[in-house]
């Protein structure tokens, strides 16, 4: 499986880099390709390439933020959870993320 997707919260700070790796880590250990950009007041860190999203099964969007660049993903599959959900509970989000989406 192959994820990507964008972390944002309003300073982009804490929960932002925090949910990317906590998602990132979980996916290698569930066996998915997990690539997540992180978007805060420092602009884009580890952004998605249109390549990348060509190639995603689908999207994750761990915020209730504006996202830019959301362009890229035209097309695809885009499942916005609560960020800190995504901190939280990292494995059963994106078990959960790629049940909804196999199951469709």
């Amino acid at each position: 499986m192959n994820i990507v997707g964008i972390s944002a919260c309003p300073a982009g700070l804490a929960h932002t880099p925090m949910a990317a790796k906590a998602l990132e880590k979980a996916g290698a250990e569930l066996g998915y390709n997990v690539k997540m950009e992180q978007q805060g007041s420092m602009g884009p860190v580890n952004a998605i390439t249109q390549e990348e999203a060509d190639a995603a099964d689908f999207v994750l969007i761990a915020s209730d933020q504006k996202i830019t660049g959301m362009e890229r993903f035209k097309g695809k599959k885009i499942l916005r959870l609560d960020i800190n959900v995504c901190i939280k509970a990292p494995k059963a989000v994106l078990q959960k993320c790629v049940a909804a989406v196999e199951g469709a």
